[in-house]
């Protein structure tokens, strides 16, 4: 996709189905953190993400000399944590202890590998413009992440739900996001 309405589509989908299981995550730490304490935590989270942007774009310069649609073979590596989230869907994921805003953006770094997996061939696919438009849309989608996260914080059902459900679903969103990467990059 070409046009900037097709880079901000498949950007606001790379964002969202790599940021899933985060926001779950980061609206649960929300739950056990002192309500004074959002605005910093907000912004460690909004900062955590803009470094793993600002590495996406720094690997994806790196391999410039790479041809694009051998870029696409990247795409193993959702096509893996996808399958390494569905073996492990039924095992119990980990207490959300976490408070601070030091804490908020070291976890936001740690669970961003997926994030970068995704990102790269994303931001390296169709030239600096459309990077920056993708860019431009993650920012855009991580407002609205940090901003529905404190939302949600008021219900607490509705936290518990996604992580509940978020094991199950996301394989599925790996999956695609696999799929996209090689269209995007011309490897299909």
């Amino acid at each position: 996709m070409h046009t900037i309405f097709g880079v901000v589509v498949v950007a606001s989908l790379a964002f969202l189905g790599t940021m899933f299981d985060n926001f779950f995550a980061f609206a649960a730490q929300l739950v056990v953190t002192d309500r004074s304490r959002y605005r910093r935590v907000g912004w460690a989270q909004a900062i955590g993400v803009a470094t793993l942007v600002l590495l996406a774009g720094a690997v994806g310069s790196l391999l410039a000399p790479i041809p694009l649609p051998w870029i696409g073979i990247l795409s193993v590596a959702p096509f893996a944590l996808g399958l390494h989230a569905w073996r492990n869907r039924h095992k119990p994921s980990g207490e959300q202890f976490r408070r601070g805003a030091i804490t908020t953006f070291t976890v936001t770094l740690a669970l961003g590998g997926d994030n970068l997996a995704v990102w790269i061939p994303l931001l390296r696919a169709n030239g600096a413009l459309h990077a920056l438009i993708a860019v431009a849309t993650f920012a855009i989608w991580e407002l609205i992440f940090v901003l529905s996260a404190e939302a949600l914080t008021s219900r607490p059902r509705v936290v518990a739900w996604g992580a509940k459900r978020a094991p199950t679903l996301i394989p599925w969103v790996y999956a695609g996001l696999g799929v996209l990467i090689l269209f995007e990059c011309g490897t299909l």
